[in-house]
């Protein structure tokens, strides 16, 4: 019976979503976060670059948003406000990590295991080694241009979406998606067949969403 309950309720769109949830269903804002959480993964990766600190905005994020379900005004999509925050929290916590951090690069090597395909050793071996130089050309670009490019090349967002998400132009989004292209132009060439990049995986997932329900509940 619980499979029978939540399959419909995963394919409402947001909307339905929220007003369930504003109606006392709260359990059912885990439809919300499953549905965002590689989404918000890869931006704030893109801005934050350590996988800890992303988790932890993700979680202020979901739990701020929750807060001000009541507040939202349908004047966009919710997907586009709650990016909007997600993009301002980690802001915030890159400025104050700046602030006070010591100076130094103390850039570690996080790299999950990705694959799990039935595939010969020699093939995972060298799409592992690929999309690994396609992550660090990402990783190395400006974060302003790495935002943009997670944006509109990863997630799939349109132009106005992004736009509004990081409160600059339509124009600004497309000059700043070109000069990222060309940035990774000159480290790698992008093959035909490349893995998905910056996944956000399972375990992740379920520990975000399992701390973001155990909050709201209490």
């Amino acid at each position: 019976m619980e499979i029978m309950r939540k399959i419909p309720k995963a394919s409402m769109d947001d909307e339905e979503i929220i007003r369930s949830v504003l109606n006392g269903n709260r359990n059912d804002y885990e439809f919300i976060m499953r549905r965002y959480n590689e989404r918000l993964y890869r931006i704030g990766i893109s801005i934050l670059k350590d996988e800890s600190d992303v988790e932890d905005i993700m979680q202020e994020t979901y739990i701020k948003a929750y807060k001000n379900l009541e507040t939202f005004k349908q004047q966009s999509k919710f997907s586009t406000w709650l990016t909007r925050i997600m993009v301002n929290e980690s802001l915030a916590k890159l400025k104050y990590r700046k602030r006070f951090e010591q100076l130094g690069d103390t850039e570690t090597d996080n790299t999950p295991s990705y694959f799990t395909h039935s595939e010969t050793p020699e093939k995972q071996f060298m799409q592992k080694e690929l999309r690994g130089i396609i992550e660090n050309a990402v990783k190395s670009l400006p974060q302003k241009y790495q935002t943009v490019f997670m944006m509109r090349e990863i997630e799939n967002m349109n132009v106005q979406e992004t736009a509004k998400s990081l409160n600059i132009t339509n124009e600004n989004v497309k000059v700043r998606l070109h000069r990222a292209k060309e940035l990774l132009k000159t480290n790698i060439t992008l093959a035909s067949g490349t893995p998905e990049i910056f996944p956000f995986l399972q375990n992740r997932c379920d520990r975000v969403v399992s701390f973001v329900l155990e909050n709201i509940r209490s």
